[in-house]
């Protein structure tokens, strides 16, 4: 299924997204609508228990939240997980980490987070963070969305583990990346970590297989497909989950393509009133301004 998590009126609820149609029909139990999709993650007997509302409401009569408004914890994140973003990041001169032109492809995964207050939904603006940053990035990302959660979970198992996935802009203040040779902070303002639009359960989607691309101002930028990813899904889960344990709404933002902003000579760095659109197969569309 195809999920939003919206505000229509007064109440929040989460609804079966109608995209060609641009409809959203509530997911009602119990003759109520279910208002958190956190609700269906954990318990996912709800979701075959309920009804899909025959009353349809338009999209555009909706405010789009994130399809996960607070997540439960951190999100996981995957550094240098394209092969030619790597060699990209390599050549910026922004990656700190790197000591030698050998360390541009890596050989474990490289895994930071993101706090879950710098989640933002669709048509939300991207802070720009003028006099903080002068090096403001994007990064296109498909994210993750764990089910069952476990702690030593084996790449055979791992897609056992898999509720769905939805799309998340990594987006990124590449000075401070580099100035404090580390990633979180830089990764980390408010509003840097757009999500949406929808969140679609692992049954209709083949996360292996799906081409990834954003534009800037209408330039494409970014295009790729995840079966380029480095280290895939079930690699990610078996690494992260090897000494964390996994719950049930983590996110993992699987890494990002060639083509970001620090990839260009001169570097495309964002600036105030720059559209970022990011769209993946089968999910949709994800628009953030910068402001």
């Amino acid at each position: 299924m195809k999920l939003l998590t919206f505000k229509h009126r007064n109440d929040t609820c989460v609804g079966q997204w109608d995209q060609e149609q641009s409809q959203v029909f509530p997911l009602v139990l119990d003759g109520k609508c279910i208002s958190d999709l956190m609700t269906l993650i954990i318990d996912p007997a709800l979701l075959k228990r309920c009804v899909v509302s025959t009353q349809a409401i338009a999209v555009a009569d909706i405010k789009l939240l994130a399809p996960i408004p607070k997540p439960l914890r951190n999100i996981f994140c995957v550094g240098k997980n394209y092969t030619n973003h790597a060699r990209e990041f390599s050549r910026s001169g922004f990656d700190a980490g790197q000591s030698a032109p050998a360390d541009a492809i890596p050989e474990y995964p490289i895994i930071f987070t993101k706090p879950a207050h710098t989640v933002i939904a669709q048509g939300e603006d991207v802070w720009s963070a003028e006099g903080v940053t002068q090096a403001l990035d994007y990064e296109a990302e498909l994210a993750v969305i764990i089910g069952k959660g476990g702690r030593g979970i084996s790449k055979a198992q791992a897609m056992q583990h898999v509720w769905g996935y939805t799309i998340v802009n990594d987006v990124t203040a590449r000075d401070w990346q580099k100035r404090h040779k580390q990633w979180f902070l830089g990764k980390s303002f408010d509003t840097f970590c757009p999500m949406g639009p929808s969140a679609v359960t692992a049954d209709e989607v083949d996360g292996a297989n799906l081409e990834v691309k954003c534009w800037i101002n209408g330039e494409l930028r970014q295009h790729a497909n995840t079966r380029d990813l480095i280290f895939d899904i079930p690699t990610l889960i078996e690494t992260i989950s090897a000494g964390i344990t996994l719950y049930p709404g983590d996110i993992i933002a699987t890494g990002t393509p060639e083509g970001v902003g620090i990839g260009f000579d001169p570097p495309k760095f964002l600036k105030s009133s720059d559209v970022m659109t990011i769209e993946i197969e089968g999910l949709g569309r994800l628009e953030n301004r910068v402001q």
